[in-house]
């Protein structure tokens, strides 16, 4: 029996086919903009969903009820708070993600921002293209001299501490799982903030790290310190590290990820010159994007054999009838 894959994410039909071959397969795969109505329709048969790699579309509780047959939803990336993982439990849905496929690429754009704000890179190339000379204004700091603190190190922060050690930095790090992490030092959230002169933060969104660094954690961080995001915008208060930045309490912020995406034109973060922005692309890599694939590949495919998926975020078993 031909099996649907519907894919709301951009790629083609050809590229959907591909990730199931060697099995009969319908591939659909919605347009850009499609609305709420149509996300359910397309969504209602369909034994496989691709997720919006891109966070376009809300798999909410409404749409995955749906789902009258859905055996899996593959989301292509880390994160997964576009999808109700609590109702698709509830349902019997599994939802997978997409784990480990950018931490390098991600890793990589972390040390780049760091390196970035401590030496004025980018800030010192708009001056010079301006007409300026600042040599004397880009007095920087070296990494290996510096103490990072890490808020969360799954795979991603762990490989940033791998490289950090490389440069001879002090690494901390907190995590709600207790973990061990070679060359680092396991702290209390608190002191992770208090004592690191970079705090990078690298924790999935939900409702217990909505907000996690708000106007109090700022404040517990060191005068003059340095602030990176490159996991979720609502991680972190945007007011309160706006605040931050112009009464200069953070010498200097580095962010992937804002609290609305695409970042509004008018947005305060644009016209602060201690803030290095990029549009939540730190895992756009080819690389990651290769990987990404053959993840989502293999997961249908096992699927589709009839053997449970991997990566699952949810627990996901069958709704109780009343």
């Amino acid at each position: 029996m031909m099996s649907r894959i519907v894919c709301l994410s951009p790629l083609t039909e050809d590229q959907v086919r591909g990730l199931a071959k060697g099995f009969d397969v319908e591939a659909v795969v919605l347009p850009g903009g499609s609305t709420p109505e149509e996300v359910r329709a397309a969504v209602a048969d369909a034994d496989i969903v691709i997720g919006d790699g891109l966070h376009r579309y809300h798999l909410d509780a409404g749409i995955l009820a749906a789902m009258r047959r859905c055996r899996l939803v593959q989301q292509p990336s880390v994160g997964f708070d576009g999808i109700d993982v609590e109702s698709a439990a509830r349902l019997g849905i599994p939802v997978s993600n997409s784990a480990g496929y950018n931490l390098d690429s991600v890793a990589d754009w972390v040390v780049m921002a760091v390196l970035n704000l401590i030496r004025h890179g980018a800030w010192g190339d708009r001056q010079m293209r301006a007409g300026e000379w600042p040599m004397l204004k880009m007095l920087g700091r070296e990494l290996g001299a510096l103490t990072v603190g890490l808020v969360g190190v799954g795979n991603t922060g762990g490989a940033v501490a791998d490289r950090l050690r490389a440069f001879g930095s002090r690494v901390l790090f907190y995590d709600v799982v207790p973990r061990s992490v070679t060359g680092a030092e396991s702290c209390e959230l608190n002191e992770v903030l208090a004592r690191s002169d970079v705090v990078s933060v690298h924790v999935p969104l939900d409702a217990s790290t909505r907000g996690l660094i708000d106007t109090a954690a700022i404040e517990r961080m060191k005068q003059g310190a340095y602030l990176i995001n490159s996991s979720r915008g609502p991680v972190v208060d945007e007011e309160a590290l706006i605040a931050a930045l112009k009464s200069g309490r953070l010498a200097a912020a580095a962010l992937d990820v804002f609290a609305t995406e695409p970042l509004p034109a008018d947005s305060e973060l644009r016209r602060l010159e201690n803030v290095f922005m990029t549009p939540h692309a730190a895992a756009f890599t080819r690389d990651a994007n290769e990987r990404v694939l053959a993840i989502v590949a293999a997961n249908i495919r096992r699927v589709l054999s009839g053997e449970p998926p991997f990566n699952v975020v949810n627990t996901a078993r069958p709704q109780q009838e009343n």
